[in-house]
Parts: structure tokens; C-alpha cells; sequence
């Protein structure tokens, strides 16, 4: 298993004034290192920026959720390339298969949820996927449709240096892979959130993904449940990835 996924509900308690729970998934690439690596640093960094940021007025004019992502990611990946472990596992790798440096990496998608919004920060990844009223939004990649539903959203270009991520195409060459951030507003018709790595993705629609989910919650069961049958779903469909969920509950009132 290459993939890590780390929950950590409150982690801003100590660094502001408000909540936000951290959820993430990290999809490592040739093997587990960079991505354990980004499971145990990535919400302690997170909330050192927050702290660094945050100040006495209102929420909307304090912090700048953008420049925490993209300082967070900067400061994880400075922590990941200087680690003498993992450039000595590069070296290993690139001992018996020649060209193979570079690619022991990770994916990062990052959510923070608050009471209010909903922050996205992803690198390499496909985005979280979010069920609003019964309809099915990419979050990140489908900004329009979002804002039509009566969200808001930011997108930035921001982007950051080697280690982290590599791109998912053939070329494992590409040295400064893309940090989307997204804010978004939330909305009453909110229901949930699929966090996944493409082990899900592979063999499993958006639509259809949100469809189980919503009948799992219509029927009691937990988004812990929820996520444990998206996971045999993909098994089921003979995904060849590692499959990694999380699902975030918005809203209690989830109806048919």
C-alpha cells in the first residue's frame, strides 16, 4: 500500500479562534516514504501557517487561506527533499533501474472543512468530489458550476518546487507540479465530500460514487461505512491502484 489518508479533527483548536478539520490523501508514488513523510508532517506545518496568520477580527479578513496552502506545501516539500532517507532511497532506485530517480514522490490533496467553508489544496491528485443537493461537483475543476449553485470559489496557479509530486504522465521530469487552492462558501444544500486517490476514480464515476454515498447515509450508515463500501465497489471492479477514501459528512439532513 503507497497511499496514506490522515483525519484530524480541530487541528487549527490551538492556533485560532475557529475549527477546522483536516482530512487528506496522499497517493505515493513507487513506494510509502514520501507519502508517510506528508501524513506526519503536512497538518502540524498547516497549522504553524494558520497560527502565523491568523488575527483578532473577523475570519474573512484574517487569514489568507491561499498563501497558508502554498507555504505549507513549500515548507513540506523544502522538509522532503532535504530528508537524507529519502535521497538515499532515490539513489537506491536509481542504482538498479537507471532513469528511475525522481519518482518516489506523493500526490497531495488536502481538505480543511470549517463550519463556514470548505478549502481545497491539491497537487496531482483528482479533486474531492462534492454532492450539493442531489448534483455532483468537482471541486476545483468545475469553478462555474459551483458558483452557479450559490458557492464561491478561488482558484490559484501557485506552484512549488521538486519532491512532492511528480506528474502522473511518462515524464516523471516535470519539476514544479501544480498547487490548485480552492475556497469555497458553504451552502445549506451541502451533503458531503469524497476525498479519494485513483484507485477509486479508475472504475467508479462521480455520479455514481455519490449515489452510494447518499443511499448509505439515507439507510444510517456512517461515512466511515460509507467510504469502506466505495473501497469494495473498486476492489470489486478490479481497480489496479491503491484505493484510498474519505468521506466527509456536511449536512444530517440528507434527502431522497
Amino acid at each position: 500500500m503507497k497511499d496514506a489518508v490522515n483525519v484530524v479533527p480541530a487541528f487549527t483548536r490551538t492556533a485560532c479562534d475557529h475549527e477546522y478539520d483536516f482530512v487528506a490523501v496522499y497517493d505515493g508514488h513507487s513506494n510509502s516514504q514520501v507519502a508517510l513523510a506528508c501524513w506526519e508532517r503536512m497538518h502540524l506545518i498547516m497549522a504553524e501557517e494558520v497560527a502565523r496568520r491568523w488575527l483578532p477580527i473577523t475570519e474573512s479578513e484574517c487569514l489568507c487561506w491561499e498563501d497558508v496552502m502554498v507555504e505549507s506545501f513549500r515548507r513540506l516539500d523544502a522538509e522532503v527533499t532535504a530528508s537524507k532517507e529519502l535521497k538515499q532511497l532515490i539513489v537506491k532506485y536509481d542504482g538498479f533501474e537507471p532513469g528511475y530517480a525522481g519518482t518516489v514522490a506523493s500526490t497531495v490533496l488536502v481538505a480543511v472543512v470549517g463550519e463556514n467553508r470548505v478549502i481545497v489544496a491539491n497537487c496531482g491528485v483528482s479533486p474531492p468530489v462534492l454532492s450539493r443537493g442531489g448534483s455532483t461537483f468537482l471541486i476545483s475543476s468545475e469553478m462555474q458550476r459551483i458558483e452557479e449553485a450559490r458557492g464561491t470559489a478561488i482558484e490559484s496557479d501557485s506552484r512549488y518546487v521538486p519532491g512532492l509530486a511528480t506528474s502522473k504522465s511518462v515524464d516523471c521530469e516535470i519539476c514544479k507540479p501544480e498547487v490548485t487552492v480552492t475556497v469555497m462558501e458553504r451552502v445549506d444544500e451541502d451533503e458531503f465530500l469524497i476525498i479519494a486517490s485513483d484507485g477509486l476514480w479508475d472504475v467508479i464515476s462521480n455520479e455514481t460514487a455519490c449515489r452510494i454515498v447518499r443511499e448509505c447515509f439515507l439507510t444510517g450508515s456512517t461515512p466511515t461505512e460509507a467510504a469502506s463500501l466505495l473501497t469494495t465497489f473498486a476492489i470489486s471492479r478490479n481497480s489496479r491502484n491503491n484505493i484510498s477514501v474519505i468521506v466527509v459528512q456536511l449536512s444530517t439532513q440528507i434527502r431522497s
